[in-house]
């Protein structure tokens, strides 16, 4: 399931359950519903993710390129390592900012990042960490 929500300044999509190909069928009408709302930050909470695949991955690949193309930013809040690994297969962990900082209640997702933090309301592109690309 994917819920959209929106404030002056940012979209906000909470996706439950898997991203996969199962799912591709509401991916159009939801990337049509956000590119709509033109917003300069859009946070994708990975929290209660259970799976992705390359056919979710490519739902958040083609977010992230209509936001870039736009100016704007995309945030990967509460993704794990096997979404994070995904995305750098499809060679396109870098068209995201990972926001480390943020601590998912009520999900394991954040085993790999386990230290909390207090809750940012309204991020900013800029007050959000970057997490570093491995090098190869």
């Amino acid at each position: 399931m994917i819920e959209i929500a929106t404030s002056s300044t940012t979209t906000t999509l909470v996706i439950t359950g898997d991203l996969d190909l199962a799912e591709r069928d509401q991916f159009p009408e939801i990337a049509s519903r956000v590119v709509g709302l033109r917003r300069q930050l859009l946070v994708i909470d990975m929290c209660h993710v259970r799976f992705m695949d390359s056919t979710g991955a490519a739902f958040l690949i083609s977010l992230a390129d209509s936001g870039r193309k736009r100016g704007g930013a995309t945030v990967l809040r509460g993704a794990d390592e096997r979404s994070l690994f995904v995305l750098e297969v499809c060679g396109a962990l870098d068209m995201f900012r990972v926001d480390t900082e943020h601590n998912c209640e009520g999900s394991s997702a954040r085993a790999a990042f386990p230290r909390p933090v207090p809750a940012i309301a309204e991020p900013s592109p800029q007050a959000l960490p970057l997490r570093p690309r491995p090098q190869t």
